[in-house]
């Protein structure tokens, strides 16, 4: 008999679960041109202080910081389009073996990619809010101007500075998304971690919290996450390779 690949471990594991959801990190849109925030040359917080310029003290201290921060960054993520990992993802759930994807992402591939029930625990660039009049408004309204001559937005009505619903340094994050996450990990009895180093809390506590309830979990990421020892299934190779290959192995059982 041929011993089992953790691959096949992995599908095994998704094709017996009653209910199985995805925790999604930077590592997933790497592979779609977006860097991470931590590699040591390319990450984004090699090259900036995020505490300067990506913290609600320093937003609200000097604006224009975070705003020539994020630009490239906006651009970068708006140009993107799904890789492999989020299109699997999305397939995933459209075969019914993952309910949901939780992800510490702000770039909107996962729903792009065409996730339906995804929780965005760091926010995203849809919309914005005043920070003077708490007006909330469309981004598309506009991003593009903004990318192309960097005038910080002002709100229409007040003329407050306009910041994107993004979670900074130092923000709480958005309670009921958060949680919804929670239950999520709750919950499940497969959570498969994807492009993720469970390194930012409280994030990182979703896998203990799937864990201490009973839950399998299976990590896909380049480098070791501290819940490796725990894991049913450990792959440390590229999620855009490995996903695919998940779900043609789930999609043969068909």
């Amino acid at each position: 008999m041929t011993p089992q690949t953790p691959l096949d471990q992995a599908a095994a594991l998704l094709r017996s679960a009653r209910y199985a959801v995805a925790l999604t990190g930077a590592g997933i849109s790497t592979p779609s041109g977006i860097p991470d925030f931590r590699s040591p040359n390319s990450g984004l917080w090699s090259q900036h202080d995020p505490f300067e310029v990506a913290s609600m003290v320093g937003f609200r201290y000097n604006p224009r910081s975070f705003f020539d921060w994020i630009r490239p960054l906006a651009r970068r993520m708006l140009e993107a389009q799904p890789n492999p990992a989020h299109i699997a993802l999305a397939r995933l759930e459209a075969l019914g073996i993952i309910r949901s994807v939780i992800t510490q992402n702000i770039d909107m591939l996962h729903t792009r990619a065409g996730s339906r029930q995804v929780y965005e625990v760091h926010g995203h660039m849809r919309l914005a809010t005043c920070v003077e009049c708490f007006a909330e408004v469309e981004t598309e309204s506009f991003i593009w101007r903004f990318i192309e001559e960097g005038d910080i937005p002002r709100c229409a009505g007040c003329g407050g500075v306009l910041k994107p619903n993004v979670i900074l340094f130092g923000e709480a994050l958005p309670i009921r998304v958060l949680r919804a996450a929670q239950r999520e990990a709750r919950i499940c009895d497969v959570m498969l971690i994807a492009g993720s180093s469970l390194e930012v809390a409280p994030v990182s506590d979703l896998p203990i919290i799937a864990k201490a309830h009973g839950a399998q979990l299976i990590v896909v990421n380049y480098d070791e996450t501290f819940v490796d020892d725990d894991a049913a299934v450990v792959i440390h190779d590229d999620v855009a390779t490995v996903l695919p290959r998940l779900v043609e192995a789930l999609e043969g059982d068909g």
